[in-house]
């Protein structure tokens, strides 16, 4: 696969598996109806592993502009690869959000509770507060990103070859954002990464959702901004300890 190809299925599969554990959890009529976080948590980790080990061995994994960025501020990354990389990574966003809707779409029906039905595309915050809500997301990238760095032949771009033990290198990046999610999510639903919450939340404003209510534009910005800014503190951290 190219680079942009494996971004595009990578992120494709872990939204599909991502956002279709939310909806199992809270759409009604589900098998897996009131799961709980730990559900969402763990089958989000998992998702990530999925995706990690098809892009892997391509791209890096990178999943995520967030990444994407912090990877070329410290040089690891070609600027000029950027712009091809987050395209790659919406699309894959727009695809796996197309798909946890068809798949759940007789449950979109079932269901009242319009948050819920958005919450199967992007996050929303506990308790409404702005501040609050941006210096969550920017704690939890953080993490994801500095964590990153300090993998020993990581995947998710650090070198192309996961840590020696085949897919199972990928598994390193599953356990870090499973204790993301449930250490740091309960605030907004740990978005930490910009497609997987702009794109699904443009799918959820096109798709035919049924009910589904409005797009909750005035927060979207959060996911988006404090990712971006969670990584660039990790990078000038990084920077600043190798001094």
């Amino acid at each position: 696969m190219s680079e942009f190809s494996a971004e595009v299925i990578g992120t494709m599969v872990m939204i599909l598996l991502g956002n279709g554990v939310v909806a199992n959890v809270v759409l009604m009529g589900t098998k897996g109806n009131n799961g709980g976080w730990i559900v969402i948590t763990t089958a989000w980790a998992l998702a990530v592993f999925a995706g990690v080990v098809i892009a892997g061995p391509y791209s890096g994994a990178h999943l995520n502009p967030a990444v994407s960025i912090s990877l070329a501020l410290i040089g690891k990354l070609s600027w000029a690869k950027v712009p091809v990389y987050i395209l790659a990574q919406f699309t894959g966003a727009f695809l796996g959000a197309f798909l946890v809707w068809l798949t759940y779409k007789d449950h979109y029906k079932l269901t009242e509770d319009q948050g819920a039905k958005r919450a199967t595309f992007c996050t929303a915050p506990a308790i409404r507060n702005t501040w609050s809500n941006l210096i969550s997301e920017i704690i939890g990238t953080f993490v994801l990103i500095f964590v990153i760095f300090h993998f020993s032949d990581a995947a998710m771009g650090i070198s192309k070859t996961p840590i020696g033990l085949g897919s199972l290198g990928a598994l390193p990046v599953a356990f870090l954002v499973w204790v993301i999610g449930l250490s740091l999510g309960g605030t907004t639903g740990y978005a930490i990464n910009p497609a997987r919450d702009l794109g699904p939340r443009i799918m959820h404003a096109i798709l035919p959702v049924h009910g589904k209510g409005d797009n909750d534009w005035g927060y979207a910005w959060i996911p988006v901004i404090g990712p971006l800014i969670g990584a660039s503190l990790a990078v000038a951290l990084d920077l600043l300890i190798k001094i």
